[in-house]
């Protein structure tokens, strides 16, 4: 019995055997989801080929300590920003023997939220070796704070499994 919905769970299965077959690796860098991204890839049998490392930088503190993320990119876009998640994705990228990397920020809810930056908010990051990069901002709206974390999960398999498809 998997700890994630079906879906999910199929989802990291195609991006394990990918990746697998393409002998590219993963590292993730999360904060909303709290390493549900790494969680669902290494629920997969097979996984340990692929998954390199996880991080799992919630606070600003963290993503400067662990990735690299500049104090001023967080002063000046915040946490939840294209910026922090793009420098997210390549400090994971860096700080791993990964091919790949996926970095999430974004607000889960039920508070936090704002005008500018609404809960269901994400920004979410891919970058490659070969030098791909990958941005997409979602707003999923308010789903809860568990629905908004799993569509984060599903967004960022998605970005991946494009990442390894392109890669050579």
């Amino acid at each position: 019995m998997s700890l994630f919905p079906g879906d999910i769970e199929a989802q990291a299965r195609l991006l394990i055997g990918l990746y697998t077959e393409r002998r590219l690796t993963i590292a993730t860098a999360e904060s909303c989801t709290g390493g549900l991204i790494a969680a669902a890839l290494t629920e997969i049998a097979g996984s340990s080929a692929v998954v390199d490392r996880g991080f799992v930088t919630y606070s600003n503190q963290a993503k400067t300590d662990l990735l690299g993320v500049r104090a001023a990119t967080l002063d000046s876009f915040g946490a939840v920003s294209k910026e922090t998640a793009l420098q997210m994705a390549k400090g994971a990228l860096m700080r791993s023997g990964a091919s790949a990397a996926v970095a999430v920020t974004g607000i889960a809810g039920p508070g936090g939220g704002s005008a500018d930056k609404p809960v269901g908010l994400v920004h979410l990051a891919a970058v490659s070796r070969g030098g791909q990069t990958m941005h997409r901002e979602m707003r999923y709206g308010d789903l809860g704070r568990n629905g908004i974390r799993l569509a984060t999960v599903r967004t960022a398999l998605e970005l991946l499994r494009e990442l390894g498809q392109d890669s050579e």
